[in-house]
């Protein structure tokens, strides 16, 4: 079973991401490892190939804000396993597009 993700783990997450949009390698190892398990993302050998993809300036902006309606985990309903680690993830995400905008 999948443990939905702390206050504190999240606040880390949105932090992290809300930096690496203004500067890529700012990116921890954390919100990379949920950055690119969310959809809309292109596989990466590694966080250092994840940064130098999104480099270009706006470009990790524009794709978080291209892809929140995928990043919703809604196929997971109450009653299924996981679900509260997945209504934590969409959380993260819809607090980094609200930070982000």
């Amino acid at each position: 079973m999948l443990v939905p993700h702390t206050e504190a783990e999240k606040l880390h997450i949105i932090n992290a991401v809300k930096r690496a949009v203004v500067d890529p390698s700012k990116l921890t190892k954390k919100a990379y490892n949920f950055l690119y398990l969310s959809s809309g993302f292109i596989a990466h050998y590694n966080k250092n190939g994840f940064i130098s993809h999104y480099s270009a300036p706006g470009k990790l902006k524009d794709t978080i804000l291209a892809h929140q309606k995928q990043n919703q985990w809604s196929n997971f309903r109450e009653n299924d396993k996981d679900f509260a680690y997945y209504r934590s993830k969409a959380d993260i995400y819809n607090r980094i597009v609200e930070a982000i905008k």
